[in-house]
């Protein structure tokens, strides 16, 4: 029995899943990742301790998988985009990794708006540079951190790392190579873009490009030992976790939209033209040919769980002490708030907003006689409203008829029933584990020819999949409240560099 090893990594877990070559979950593992805040906006991590437990995940599941690991014919990871992971000339990590959440170069990003980098760079990169986008961490480290600068020898994403790791092999795929210094139009580096970024010097850094569902190297002896493998084991390129979750959830195509709630609001759909604009990334797609329109802000299900870790911590220590998920008392909570009106409005902007890098959360409308369930009604409303905006945008330049939902609030009937509802689409929810494993599982498959493409996944979808059609009447209500939900954003757009401003004060 043929078996495909599939390596996610997040911001803080990383996975192992084994799959059979009909895309059935036999073994996974996790491994916690500890993410270190050295200082504000700085969001890092030990590349060493990320390799290690990767390596012990897949240890784990090789250990619980009931099929010895000698049928697992191929391997492939995909991991968060963007962020940095650089390796001097000795191929030693070069400080620790930058996750996609780290906001250092927030600075950098907004002078290159102001000064016009921002706009040539959208034309001739397909996308504006934003805070944790590599360019704009090179540029910060150029001037924060000059001798660091100038030892870099590798230029990597999360998991390129961790494919260096198992093969010994530096390289990146098409998907990762995309996120600052590919020509959007021939899809290939060109040297005209690293001196739009005053990074000239880096020439040579940047990896080789791969397909994703190419072999990129062999497991190591070292790596085999460190994981169960059995050495020379093939390792595919993989893919940025954004498209491997589309393509593992049956949601990559130029029809669909493809959502995922999780820490980031990510809406993608794939065109077989380059088509830019400020408000998404024109990024390569599985191939040359096509292109991954992806328009994204970190501003999703993670308030959602930001609130349930702040004001519902006896509630959740109570649930898991009787077994049960918090979300089995929270969600009927919801659900009955969904019956009235209320005037309630959150932001979910948190961690982060699509209406640029000084907005912040807040709940509006608030009355004393509402309860924890209209707030948090108003949360989730929040979510698929900030969804709402980067779909919108997609629907302006693309045609999807529908939209592929995954993530954990996809679990839920009534939250997939409100994102149909508030973006006016069908949303279609897969029985998929573990998608952007099985993304990068299907990367493996076609790259030792268990598939021809990886996009031709063995499993039937239509029996995976459940549908849920807007509602006109609820539609229609959501859509009033999502007018209301962006009138208060433009009018707090000149108050809210004010609020930010207190953060420096005594």
């Amino acid at each position: 029995m043929p078996l495909l090893l599939g390596i996610d990594n997040g911001l803080t877990v990383t996975k192992a899943v084994i799959f059979d070559e009909k895309g059935n979950v036999l073994s996974l593992a996790r491994r916690r990742v500890p993410q270190s805040m050295p200082h504000p906006r700085h969001v890092e991590r030990d590349m060493r301790e990320l390799w290690k437990q990767t390596a012990a995940a897949i240890a784990e599941a090789i250990s619980t998988c009931p099929v010895a690991a000698t049928e697992i014919v191929a391997v492939a990871a995909t991991a968060h985009g963007d962020g940095l992971y650089l390796l001097d000339a000795a191929h030693c990590p070069l400080g620790p990794g930058i996750l996609s959440l780290d906001s250092r170069a927030a600075d950098v990003a907004d002078q290159w708006e102001q000064d016009g980098t921002a706009r040539i760079a959208l034309e001739k990169t397909g996308q504006t540079p934003h805070a944790s986008a590599p360019s704009a961490l090179l540029a910060w480290i150029r001037k924060n951190e000059p001798q660091r600068f100038e030892q870099i020898a590798h230029v990597l994403a999360c998991k390129d790392w961790l494919r260096f790791c198992l093969t010994g092999k530096i390289a990146t795929d098409l998907t990762e190579a995309s996120t600052s210094f590919t020509n959007v139009a021939t899809q290939h580096y060109d040297d005209e873009i690293l001196p739009i970024f005053d990074l000239e010097e880096l020439a040579g850094t940047l990896p080789p490009v791969l397909a994703p569902a190419s072999i990129a190297g062999h497991v190591t002896a070292d790596a085999a030992a460190a994981t169960g493998l059995p050495e020379g084991t093939p390792v595919a390129a993989g893919l940025h976790d954004v498209t491997a979750s589309s393509l593992g959830s049956g949601g990559y195509g130029t029809d669909r939209v493809a959502i995922v709630a999780g820490t980031y609001s990510i809406n993608e759909t794939v065109s077989l033209r380059p088509r830019t604009d400020k408000r998404w990334f024109c990024r390569n797609g599985l191939t040359r040919g096509e292109w991954n329109n992806m328009s994204i802000s970190p501003a999703s299900a993670a308030n959602y769980d930001w609130f349930l870790d702040t004001y519902c911590q006896h509630e959740k220590r109570a649930a898991e002490d009787a077994g049960r998920s918090l979300h089995v008392d929270i969600i009927p909570e919801i659900q009955k708030a969904m019956e009235s009106p209320s005037t309630a409005i959150f932001h979910p902007f948190l961690f982060g907003s699509p209406m640029g890098p000084h907005a912040s959360g807040a709940l509006f409308g608030l009355r004393g006689w509402q309860d924890r369930g209209q707030t948090l009604r108003a949360v989730i409303e929040g979510i698929a409203f900030n969804h709402r905006i980067h779909v919108d945008a997609l629907r302006d330049g693309f045609a999807p008829q529908k939209a592929v939902l995954t993530g954990g609030i996809s679990r839920s009937s009534l939250f997939s029933q409100l994102f149909a509802d508030a973006l006016g689409i069908p949303i279609e929810v897969s029985a998929t584990d573990e998608a952007a494993a099985w993304g990068a599982a299907l990367c493996a498959g076609e790259a030792v020819g268990l598939f021809a493409r990886c996009t031709d996944d063995p499993r039937n979808l239509a029996d995976l999949t459940t549908t849920y059609t807007p509602d006109p009447h609820q539609s229609e209500a959501l859509a009033q409240r999502y007018r209301v939900f962006m009138e208060l954003a433009e009018a707090l757009q000149p108050i809210w560099p004010r609020i930010d401003a207190l953060e420096g004060t005594a």
